[in-house]
């Protein structure tokens, strides 16, 4: 990794100071800092944010970034029929509550649910909200017969989508909606599932409507160049009231040297994921470095069926090789905490009897030597050189890689960028042919994710993991609509896999951002997802 100079002559120092506490962007009049709510709209300056990757196709559930791209994109145009609750108790996992449903119920056979409609919202091009905007969304989802059907979306869609049997309205302000099954966490899925205005998509066409993305959300689309800047102004009439922001402005800057160079120079007024070496002097020209914990895994995917990776014994000997607590100190200095299990310490399902993998070279060549390999062996591990939640990849895999090799274990790395790893890993593949993949994932934050992370029937790639107790908990877990329950249950199969080890198990982000002195009033919650409408820039 690279190294940064600390040492600075004052001169230096004093204008890398005065670029930062002038990095406002195009900032108009203060709005405030407080985080209330959203403010009157206008006035509150221009936000440009520094992202770490390729920024998403637009159109609705496609993406195709990772979640960074729905945090800072599409969950700021668009809305589903439920939200996270990002504003308020910030030292817990969020709650979901309503957006253009206000509300829901199940009925006593658990899989048919009605939402009662919010009244009185419009989309940004001003067409009315009803239950004809979310039929027709559902259509475009999952109806091959709809003109508006595109294959693209109809797989988008499977992840939070693919369990509705059926759905209808009863009214212009409710809709009822079937699934196949009984599942508990179905208002948490809706939240992912993004409603477009009808007249925008009719207008431009499924096949053109990420150019001209509409939708409910805080911030309307204004233009954007593909994959690397989207610009966004604020919808002044968003039904939770107009964000405080004039602007918002996402630019992609995948490496971490060129978002602190944008932080410094005024290019951004905020980036995510700093690189942790810049912290220090971040502060001291000052900046506001924010982080909260939250459900987040930085781990290794082995395949299980191949090679020495088959051996429970080798997989927990891998464990506990590795030292996550010198990874999380003196590599990512405190950004993030060492993860000794497979649940995320940010979540009701993670127990901290369960930590079980502490640094323990000796066991680990104890383990090898019992599984037939007291000389180690020779694997490989696809790693991507950035991108959404993957902290500083390289460099974390080439600290595992120096770990590995004290006991035996001879890891080459080969490298790639996000996009293709993802895209590989949901066909069912791995980039670069092998043996692990290295990437970091949100367990909890969707619920309807897990079975595809940890599921003997996965179509994603997961090392061929298979235990069927595990793939029990899971499916009884969730149909149950009580969330205590199913986090009871998601801790026991965590603690199962904990002990199958199939994942190399690494570190839990803290989600790290650095702010000019000049953004107010971000509410930091225990999520990788945002609340931006009490965000805004001061001269």
């Amino acid at each position: 990794m690279t190294q940064h100079l600390r040492i600075r002559s004052r001169a230096a120092a004093a204008l890398a100071t005065a670029a930062l506490l002038a990095a406002t962007g195009c900032a108009s009049t203060s709005a405030g800092g407080d985080a209330a709510g959203g403010g009157g709209g206008g006035g509150g300056g221009t936000l440009v944010i520094g992202a770490t990757g390729k920024l998403p196709n637009l159109d609705t559930v496609i993406g195709g970034a990772g979640f960074e791209g729905k945090r800072l994109l599409s969950f700021q145009i668009y809305e589903g029929l439920t939200r996270y609750e990002l504003l308020k108790d910030t030292d817990k996992p969020p709650q979901v509550t309503g957006a253009l449903a206000e509300s829901w119920q199940v009925a006593p056979d658990k899989v048919t649910w009605t939402f009662a409609l919010r009244k009185g919202v419009t989309f940004q091009d001003g067409t009315a909200f009803d239950a004809d905007a979310v039929l027709f969304n559902l259509h475009r989802y999952l109806d091959k017969a709809s003109p508006e059907y595109t294959d693209a979306l109809g797989a988008a869609a499977k992840e939070y989508a693919g369990d509705i049997a059926s759905y209808r309205k009863t009214d212009d302000t409710h809709v009822e909606l079937v699934t196949s099954s009984p599942n508990g966490h179905f208002p948490e899925d809706l939240a992912h599932v993004l409603i477009a205005s009808p007249t925008a998509v009719r207008k431009s066409g499924s096949a053109n409507f990420s150019q001209h993305p509409v939708g409910t959300g805080p911030f309307a689309f204004a233009s954007q160049t593909e994959g690397q800047q989207v610009d966004l102004v604020a919808n002044k009439d968003y039904w939770r009231g107009a964000p405080r922001l004039e602007r918002l402005v996402v630019k992609a800057l995948p490496d971490p040297a060129a978002r602190t160079a944008a932080l410094r120079s005024g290019g951004a007024n905020w980036i995510e994921y700093p690189n942790p070496d810049d912290l220090e002097s971040l502060k001291a020209d000052g900046a506001q470095v924010l982080s909260n914990s939250y459900d987040h895994l930085w781990y290794w995917i082995l395949d299980t069926t191949k090679g020495p990776w088959a051996d429970v014994r080798v997989r927990q000997a891998a464990n506990y090789a590795i030292d996550r607590q010198a990874i999380a100190d003196n590599l990512l200095h405190g950004t993030a905490d060492p993860a000794y299990q497979a649940a995320p310490r940010a979540t009701a399902a993670y127990d901290q009897g369960d930590d079980r993998y502490a640094h323990d070279p000796a066991k680990a060549r104890q383990l090898l030597a019992e599984a037939g390999y007291p000389n180690g062996f020779a694997t490989s591990v696809t790693v991507p050189t950035g991108g959404s939640g993957n902290l500083l990849p390289v460099p974390i895999t080439e600290a595992l890689q120096r770990d590995l090799a004290a006991v035996g274990i001879k890891v080459d790395i080969r490298t790639t960028d996000w996009t293709t790893l993802i895209g590989a890993e949901a066909k069912g593949e791995v980039a670069l042919g092998s043996d692990a993949i290295a990437q970091s994932t949100t367990l909890f934050q969707s619920e309807a994710l897990l079975p595809l992370f940890i599921g003997s029937k996965s179509p994603f790639w997961t090392g061929h993991y298979a235990n069927a107790k595990v793939d029990e908990l899971i499916a009884t877990a969730a149909a149950n609509p009580d969330q205590s329950a199913r986090q009871a249950a998601y801790r026991t199969a965590l603690r199962q896999v904990t002990e199958d080890a199939p994942w190399l198990f690494v570190v839990n982000d803290r989600n790290p951002r650095a702010l000019a002195p000049s953004v107010h009033g971000l509410v930091q919650p225990q999520s990788w997802f945002l609340d931006l409408t009490t965000v805004s820039v001061t001269k």
